[in-house]
């Protein structure tokens, strides 16, 4: 099964940047971790901090990619266009957070993506990328939500 992995803003920071919520690996050493943890798939990334990028590597990826993780980071709680972009392509898409959103500041507790999302994995720190994966193995996921 081949999926994508993309990563919103700040995200490249990971290891560097408040660790007491973030953890102090960057998310490339996570990658390679994922990928030979999860042998059986074939995995890319790609992380960009602008928002239109994001939306044309979901565009991109639609139909190339039998699935797609996303966290857009803080585009989560203000991205009209990358929610449109979601529900404009066929892959499935599991939003994953390495935070509790619910735990943090009251405007990150909305999601624009979540309702137009396969499904959504929230608090569990890196391991959130792993649940999504083992979501996609689990459950037989059909384009058209």
């Amino acid at each position: 099964m081949k999926i994508l992995i993309i990563n919103g803003p700040n995200l490249n920071m990971l290891g560097k940047r408040e660790n007491n919520i973030y953890g102090n690996i960057s998310f490339e050493d996570y990658f390679l971790s994922l990928k030979s943890r999860f042998a059986d798939f074939e995995l890319d990334y790609y992380q960009s901090n602008v928002e239109g990028e994001l939306i044309n590597q979901l565009q991109k990826a639609d139909g190339i990619f039998e699935g797609i993780i996303l966290n857009a980071g803080g585009y989560t709680h203000t991205s009209v266009a990358i929610s449109d972009a979601v529900k404009a392509i066929e892959t499935p898409v599991v939003e994953v957070h390495i935070s509790n959103i619910f735990a943090r500041e009251e405007f990150r507790h909305i999601s624009l993506i979540a309702a137009n999302a396969k499904g959504s994995i929230i608090g569990f720190g890196l391991k959130s990328y792993d649940l999504a994966l083992q979501s996609f193995r689990k459950t037989v996921l059909v384009p058209g939500r």
